[in-house]
């Protein structure tokens, strides 16, 4: 039985995303995931069409059991280090759940103070989400920017923040590797981390997405 929330609203669009799981599926051949994992990789492969998912993604042992608690409960924000995860998600599987999204990147306080601080806009985002309470038990997807991760990273180790999940994904060429290989070295906090230099908002959205799936078919249960 189909997911009716979280997924394609024809019967056309469902088929064609089913016959590109097979696919994917069928080329992957076998994996070390369990099969919530892998519905998480399956889908961020499907995003785009790189392989390269199956090797490079982590999971804290309590990421699945943490996403499935958080959205089930309903009222838990939905952080991201930039508006393209925010604009990407799909607002009715997100009101589905009662989840609410937040991004701060281009507010005025965030440019003024990370100019200020000589810091970046990612890091001052972060730090307002704090002060707002919006980490606490949220989601966070952070597809852009690595200092976005360093910062969240403080956050939880200096301010003993707890997000229910960290999605972190952030790519590039500086600080983009690290910072997701000190993220896999946190246990207090659950993570999804893509290791090395890739990773984009597209690949938040793909997650979250098929987490929300993962716990509509838990919800139907």
């Amino acid at each position: 039985m189909s997911n009716v929330f979280t997924e394609q609203l024809t019967a056309a669009g469902r088929a064609i995303e089913h016959d590109s799981f097979a696919i994917i599926d069928q080329e992957a051949g076998a994996h070390s995931y369990d099969a919530a994992q892998w519905a998480v990789v399956r889908r961020m492969i499907h995003a785009n069409a790189d392989f390269d998912f199956q090797h490079l993604t982590a999971f804290h042992p309590d990421a699945i059991r943490s996403a499935m608690h958080a959205i089930l409960k309903g009222d838990t924000p939905v952080v991201a280090d930039v508006e393209m995860i925010c604009v990407g998600l799909s607002k009715p599987r997100l009101q589905h759940f009662g989840l609410s999204t937040h991004q701060f990147i281009s507010d005025e306080d965030v440019i003024r103070d990370a100019k200020a601080q000589d810091t970046t806009r990612a890091v001052q985002a972060m730090r307002k989400a704090h002060r707002l309470g919006l980490l606490h038990g949220a989601i966070v997807g952070i597809g852009n920017a690595p200092t976005a991760l360093i910062e969240l990273l403080r956050l939880i180790r200096e301010e003993g923040v707890r997000p229910a999940l960290v999605v972190g994904f952030p790519v590039g060429f500086v600080s983009a590797a690290e910072s997701k290989a000190l993220m896999e070295t946190v246990g207090e906090v659950p993570w999804i981390v893509i290791q090395g230099r890739k990773g984009g908002s597209t690949l938040v959205v793909a997650a979250i997405h098929a987490l929300l799936g993962l716990a509509e078919a838990e919800q139907r249960q």
